[in-house]
């Protein structure tokens, strides 16, 4: 499993701010060793987000993403110790899910 994502969100004005680094290696299967064989495929294809259990956000994402992606946005609603759970799920059905308070 890969290592837990580094997640920042805070509150302020009614709308919630999320900064979220994901640690994977996000392989696109196009490049090749030192061999000459393709690395096979694997990056993150599926992110969601919860904020109380309420999803606030789901995306897709394809092999055009870069190595550790970092992804930001906002939402509105969230206060100050409200839990948001951020989850992904690979190309090879790895998973992981990682939860942080609001500050």
């Amino acid at each position: 499993m890969a290592d837990p994502m580094k997640i920042r969100a805070s509150a302020k004005d009614g709308i919630t701010e999320v900064k979220v680094l994901m640690s994977h290696e996000m392989e696109t299967g196009q490049r090749k060793d030192s061999s000459g064989n393709l690395v096979p495929a694997h990056f993150i294809t599926e992110i969601t987000a919860e904020h109380n259990g309420r999803q606030v956000l789901a995306g897709q994402f394809g092999t055009a993403i870069s190595k550790n992606p970092y992804l930001a946005f906002k939402f509105k609603g969230g206060a100050k110790g409200d839990k948001l759970t951020v989850s992904w799920v690979d190309s090879k059905g790895d998973k992981r899910t990682d939860e942080v308070q609001i500050a």
